[in-house]
């Protein structure tokens, strides 16, 4: 029997739709669309409207400053959140917030009592919402399809997004033109309903938690820990600012594109916006083939490369075509951009803390929006348009003098999937789940041939400890025995020992194997014990003193 391998477009085919396969996801993306298409022409509106009642370029750029900025202040605590409570009611929570912005908006527009302030005001608190809803959306992607489908699942939203981009900013700014802005502002508002009726219906799965929530500083104080701490993610953050500062003059200013280098109205920016959206859709539907063949770290150079073709285009077209065509490669270019930095952040982030890596990211890539808004804003203002995104363009060429030392990479599949065996050994003594300090030691002996292997490896080693949530790490060598080695840290509580112990995943079994090849015998020898302060009551009796425990280096 003769089979016939699946061609090129069968596969782009199978992979691009394959999480519309899952009821909820699909439900999910057709409200998500819906929402997209009502932002969009909200997103005309208030540009445009801006633009009448304050026409400077640095007023106009405000309001995707101030729409980008909740994303800076509340995506950390919206993440936090996210890993510890329940996703669905947060996201609840911040499209009736969003909700209730749009109403205002359109409401004040309606009976001509809109301001500068107030429309700056109610942008932020649209940008409140979504900045509380992206860290939970982005984290259930998760639950609503395998985790072999996330890439797709993540581009099938962005490609939804991006659907809407393309067409909602056209009809926005006929909307503009016709109806005026409160009429953008009311379809923003009905287009949440959507989204808000899927939330009701879905009912997400709830894991069982062994252990209480940790509390949101400490839980926010976790998450930037462990992105500081894991030098993939550290790279992924800073490598997002480079690509979004420069970046952002595209949108932050194509409202004053249109005015005064294609002499247009609303409709103009409208079809720019348009454009856009058609480049990012095109990304988005391209980003597995993109994928496929080239690396993460590669694709986002060439981006940035085309980045800065696409803005000093934008600044040296004499021809509303080639205007247009530049706006089409720019869009193309900050969605693959963007959800190629998301699927990296998705794809290296163990599940416990998926929000919190996914906030620290969208902190970073929308501070770098907000601070790119104000300076190109401010710039176009002081030396002129053109000449401002020239300087924006050629700017993204600084990616290339730190991306060998910050590049970009993702964790093999499967690596970040809890170690089912680090589990924790019940003390002889009664505990408090705040009593703490606890200290742990661990002992080795090492071969003097192997120390200096066992020093760097027991440092990266300490670092996995770290990021995890160790504190006052150290190792120390004894000096009667220099055979003897012994590594030491701290969790602030029983509680917090219990959640560190929860968080090894199969890639730090490497490390931690590559240590048990380097020491004397199958194991090290651990130890743990609870600090007493002066005149505290010891814990226990003689007969229920804890033994010294023996445990495997994964353990600990």
């Amino acid at each position: 029997m003769n089979s016939t391998a699946p061609s090129r477009f069968e596969r782009w085919q199978a992979s691009t739709l394959a999480p519309f396969r899952y009821r909820v996801f699909a439900v999910f993306w057709w409200a998500s669309l819906a929402s997209s298409f009502g932002g969009l022409i909200q997103t005309v509106g208030a540009a445009w409207q801006m633009a009448l009642i304050a026409p400077a370029a640095d007023d106009i750029a405000l309001v995707q400053a101030v729409g980008a900025l909740p994303f800076f202040f509340l995506s950390l605590i919206a993440g936090a959140l996210a890993d510890n409570y329940d996703r669905r009611l947060l996201m609840l929570a911040s499209q009736i917030l969003a909700l209730t912005a749009s109403l205002a908006l359109a409401l004040l527009a309606f009976f001509g009592q809109i301001t500068p302030i107030a429309l700056l005001v109610l942008t932020f608190f649209i940008g409140c919402g979504a900045a509380a809803f992206a860290p939970a959306w982005q984290a259930s992607i998760g639950e609503q399809v395998p985790r072999e489908s996330i890439p797709a699942a993540v581009m099938a939203n962005a490609m939804g997004f991006n659907l809407a981009r393309s067409v909602g900013p056209a009809v926005g700014g006929v909307i503009v033109a016709t109806a005026g802005a409160g009429v953008a502002f009311a379809i923003n508002a009905v287009s949440y309903i959507g989204l808000i009726a899927a939330l009701l219906w879905w009912r997400l799965p709830i894991p069982q938690r062994e252990l209480p929530p940790e509390p949101l500083a400490s839980a926010i104080a976790a998450g930037i820990r462990y992105v500081r701490l894991s030098p993939n993610l550290t790279a992924i953050m800073f490598r997002s600012v480079l690509f979004t500062v420069p970046i952002s003059a595209v949108p932050a200013l194509m409202p004053v594109v249109a005015r005064d280098l294609l002499g247009g109205g609303a409709p103009t920016y409208g079809v720019l916006l348009g454009g856009f959206g058609v480049g990012a859709m095109l990304g988005a539907l391209s980003s597995a083939a993109f994928r496929a063949r080239f690396s993460s770290d590669l694709l986002l150079r060439g981006l940035c490369a085309v980045a800065m073709v696409a803005t000093v285009a934008i600044a040296q077209s004499p021809w509303a075509a080639t205007t247009l065509i530049a706006h089409v490669i720019a869009g193309f270019v900050w969605t693959l951009g963007l959800a190629n930095f998301n699927i990296a952040v998705q794809l290296s982030s163990p599940r416990w803390v998926t929000g919190r890596t996914l906030a620290t990211y969208q902190t970073f890539a929308f501070a770098g929006m907000a601070a790119g808004a104000w300076l190109w804003g401010h710039l176009a203002t002081g030396i002129g348009l053109r000449e401002t995104l020239l300087v924006a363009g050629l700017s993204s060429l600084s990616t290339f003098a730190v991306a060998r030392w910050l590049p970009v990479s993702v964790a093999r599949s499967g690596s970040l999937d809890p170690h089912v065996t680090a589990t924790s050994q019940a003390p002889r003594v009664e505990l408090h789940e705040s009593a703490g300090p606890i200290v742990v030691t661990l002992e080795y002996r090492v071969p003097e041939q192997n120390a200096a292997r066992f020093v760097a490896v027991v440092n990266e080693l300490g670092r996995i400890r770290r990021r995890d949530g160790a504190r006052n790490w150290s190792v120390c060598q004894d000096l009667d025995q220099p055979t003897l080695w012994v590594e030491r840290f701290e969790s602030p509580t029983w509680i917090d020992y219990l959640r560190r112990q929860t968080r090894p995943t199969l890639a730090d079994q490497e490390i931690r194997q590559r240590l048990l090849g380097i020491i004397e015998g199958e194991r090290g020898s651990v130890r743990r014990y609870i600090e007493r302060p002066p005149g505290a009551e010891p814990l226990g009796t003689a007969s229920a003193r804890p033994e010294p425990l023996d445990d495997t280096v994964s353990h600990g």
